[in-house]
């Protein structure tokens, strides 16, 4: 099946998902949205399907929220109602999900992987949590980042927003495997293999049971989010990044 902004693939028991919108970085539009939630919902229904792998073309994994759709403030522009439920539904997945990196990721882009089951990344790969240098805050995502990352990195990382490379996100905990960029497809095959190699019942279960104690509750994260988002700062901040400017708030000269 083809789109505008998506692509899946479903051969030999894996359904390959591909990020497939080069032209705004992949962003998390409204409609990347909702084929991403359509085409796992689809793939978690199939029997036929034992693991998911989440893709990208392009040079970029994915670039965060859409922020030409986040101008104004209003909640159900900036996605904070809808993406909460779409990385709930990787993090709980029955089914293993594997995140192939061949490009940046940020924020919401980090979010997206970060709910994955295990993320492979080529030296091409860099990642960043650029809320806060836009004036608004990481809340959604850090409810799957925190358990999966490391408490003084993901602490450091969020703050001060700077870009870093896969070997620094392997040894944060974002990312399961950093390989050369021309090893990622046969390092997600191997992965895929292996998990392949598990009986489905078995797999779902022991998931079920490491990801138990751990808290989604995404009711006051989704309060602060929207909160910041239309804040002064975070129209702010969303303007000047689509104006390629500083901020009012960077230091100047």
């Amino acid at each position: 099946m083809t789109d505008s902004v998506l692509h899946v693939e479903v051969s030999r028991g894996v359904a390959t998902l591909t990020l497939d919108s080069p032209a705004n970085r992949n962003a998390l539009s409204r409609a990347m949205r909702a084929r991403l939630r359509e085409a796992l919902s689809a793939a978690l229904a199939d029997d036929a399907v034992r693991v998911v792998v989440l893709d990208h073309t392009g040079r970029v994994f994915c670039s965060g929220m859409d922020l030409s759709e986040a101008a104004g403030g209003a909640a159900e522009d900036q996605g904070v109602n809808e993406f909460p439920d779409l990385l709930a539904t990787l993090w709980h997945s029955p089914k293993p999900v594997l995140a192939a990196v061949r490009g940046p990721a940020r924020a919401g882009g980090v979010g997206l992987l970060a709910a994955c089951d295990v993320v492979v990344a080529g030296t091409s790969a860099t990642f960043g949590f650029a809320e806060v240098r836009i004036g608004v805050v990481p809340a959604v995502i850090s409810a799957v980042c925190r358990p999966r990352m490391h408490a003084n990195a993901v602490h450091r990382l969020m703050l001060t927003g700077e870009v870093f490379d896969a070997a620094t996100a392997r040894d944060a905990g974002l990312v399961d495997l950093a390989v050369a960029d021309d090893e990622v497809t046969a390092t997600v095959q191997a992965q895929v293999t292996a998990l392949a190699a598990g009986a489905p019942a078995a797999l779902a279960e022991t998931k079920r049971l490491l990801r138990s104690g751990t808290d989604l509750d995404f009711a006051p994260l989704l309060e602060t989010s929207a909160r910041f988002f239309a804040s002064a700062e975070g129209q702010e901040g969303i303007a000047a990044f689509r104006e390629k400017r500083p901020a009012s708030w960077v230091p100047q000269g």
